[in-house]
């Protein structure tokens, strides 16, 4: 905890961009929820009793999920993979945007009190805000019309939009900034990544061959899996038999 209390006031700036985007991403989920509501004249509040308890037992899920990450053979190191969205996506699935970006909070939050940051809270900031670009096309597509054709293509869609962004968001600024804040050269970086794969020589080639395929790989395994066990689940997620 001292770790990460002084880790928090070393990158003080940084950590409020990162609840910047927070912020900004329940703001999105708030408005587009609150649309649908109104359009189908429902006056239920976004955040029930229900949901919120829903929310705290999807976000354990999810925060062990996130503490089990493991390295992949075509990214440097500090690259990991694992499938903390999957209970965020059948939250959002179950009970919206809005669930979907305080599942992926909270599962923040919850890693960084247990396990601590070793990337100086970039690699947080990129699980989530990226995580976020999965969750919210797919969930928001579903919200209007709830059906499997439109959750497979919220899921596609999804696993497109994070992995574009996902691959921008690393070249232009997550990369720059975790080589600023650990005081290393960017060509070090890229010099991790040219030894798995010669391939890698810029920083654009490294999002390209390295962060690309592994945003495609989860988004396509996390969606397969939730569109498996959705359906079987769903009556108990909304109580009904």
């Amino acid at each position: 905890m001292n770790n990460l209390a002084a880790t928090f006031m070393e990158n003080l700036i940084f950590v409020l961009e990162f609840l910047g985007l927070v912020a900004a991403m329940v703001i999105i989920a708030y408005v587009v929820e609150k649309l649908e509501k109104k359009k189908n004249g429902v006056k239920e509040r976004t955040l029930t009793t229900r949901k919120i308890a829903m929310i705290g037992v999807f976000s354990a899920i999810a925060a062990v999920l996130h503490v089990m990450d493991f390295p992949i053979p075509f990214a440097p190191e500090f690259y990991k993979l694992d499938f903390s969205e999957l209970p965020a996506l059948i939250g959002a699935f179950a009970f919206g945007p809005v669930a979907a970006v305080m599942i992926e909070f909270c599962k923040i939050v919850l890693k960084l009190l247990f396990k601590g940051t070793s990337t100086a809270f970039v690699g947080d900031l990129a699980n989530f805000i990226i995580g976020c670009t999965f969750l919210l096309p797919a969930s928001i597509i579903y919200l209007f019309r709830k059906n499997k054709k439109n959750a497979v293509i919220g899921c596609v869609v999804g696993t497109l939009v994070m992995t574009i962004f996902g691959t921008a968001f690393n070249a232009v600024y997550l990369l720059p900034k975790f080589a600023e804040l650990y005081g290393l050269p960017l060509d070090s970086i890229i010099e991790m990544g040219h030894v798995i794969n010669p391939a890698i020589n810029s920083v654009n080639t490294l999002v390209v061959f390295a962060v690309a395929p592994m945003n495609i790989l989860k988004g396509g395994i996390v969606s397969l899996v939730t569109m498996l066990i959705y359906k079987k689940i769903s009556p108990i997620l909304h109580n009904t038999k």
